[in-house]
């Protein structure tokens, strides 16, 4: 059994679901057979950066990787924005004005801490049971309703010497659910023109960032024989973010079982629970008793 966290800095032109594939072809080509493998968190084919990738036990962690923030770096183009708010689409509006270094500084205080935004038409979401970016490829017209979403911080890369900025190129923190390429357009609207996004990468997925991850290259090798291990992060290494809660033999044993445990002299809060170094579930602690969340089905070697 393969159990943990594939970090692929995702190519461009590459989607998501086509990383899932690539990780599925490598492992059975390595021989390890059929193994359950998902993503936690999408990334457009025009981004590229951290895809984290959970095999077996780990994929049980995905829905927590989805609500996890994102750090991202992103380059603007002022003067013109088009309908994909990126670089894909045909260009629907245009402006001529470029602001100066200044501009920027006053404006981007504005996009920090909670915000509300409109999510791009070519997007994921549903709308009456169909994908956004269906219904605007037809050339539907509908209205996206704006979310509430946190820019935990926002970076502009300085620019020097220049009277009026061409391109802009930031990085920012933000928090699940948060659209770059909306972003990027309320910026350039909020300076008083219009922008697209020609550059998106991600360099960081909740614990996970850019250093942990490989090349789509790499990834290949282990289908032709490379060792897995140099690849492959433990499942523990997604729950780095929460405290760990050590359990003996017994409570473990308890916990696997479904029993409850309690009288446990712990603050209330998300722990993943393990006896010695194996993980055993993710758990709830809320007046000393505990609840699981997701148990994990690892071997413990001590057994």
């Amino acid at each position: 059994m393969v159990d943990g966290w594939i970090i692929l800095d995702k190519p461009l032109e590459l989607g998501s679901t086509q990383g899932v594939a690539a990780v599925k072809r490598n492992l059975r080509q390595a021989g390890f057979g059929k193994c359950k493998v998902g993503h936690g968190g999408t990334l457009d084919p025009l981004a590229t950066g951290v895809l984290p990738i959970a095999v077996g036990e780990a994929t049980k962690l995905c829905g927590r990787m989805l609500d996890a923030s994102k750090v991202y770096a992103f380059t603007v183009r002022f003067g013109e924005e088009t309908d994909t708010l990126d670089l894909e689409g045909k260009v629907v509006a245009t402006s001529d004005l470029r602001p100066s270094w200044q501009e920027i500084e006053a404006v981007l205080p504005r996009f920090t801490g909670p915000i509300s935004q409109v999510p791009p038409a070519y997007s994921a979401l549903m709308v009456d049971g169909e994908r956004a970016y269906d219904l605007a490829r037809k050339g539907e017209t509908f209205e996206l309703k704006s979310r509430d979403v946190v820019i935990c911080s926002l970076v502009a890369e300085t620019v020097s010497e220049v009277t009026r900025v061409e391109e802009l190129t930031l990085t920012a923190h933000v928090s699940k659910g948060t659209y770059i390429r909306s972003l990027a357009r309320d910026i350039a609207r909020a300076l008083g023109t219009v922008g697209h996004v020609t550059m998106l990468r991600r360099l960081k997925a909740g614990p996970f960032d850019i250093s942990q991850a490989i090349s789509l290259d790499k990834l290949n090798d282990v289908g032709k024989g490379a060792p897995l291990e140099h690849i492959l992060l433990p499942l523990e290494a997604g729950l780095v973010d929460i405290p760990a809660l050590s359990l003996d033999p017994e409570q473990a044993r308890a916990v696997r079982q479904g029993r409850v445990l309690t009288g446990l002299p712990f603050e209330d809060g998300l722990y993943w629970a393990k006896t010695g170094s194996v993980p055993v579930a993710l758990v709830e602690l809320s007046g000393g008793s505990l609840k699981v969340s997701r148990g994990f089905n690892l071997k413990d070697v001590a057994e």
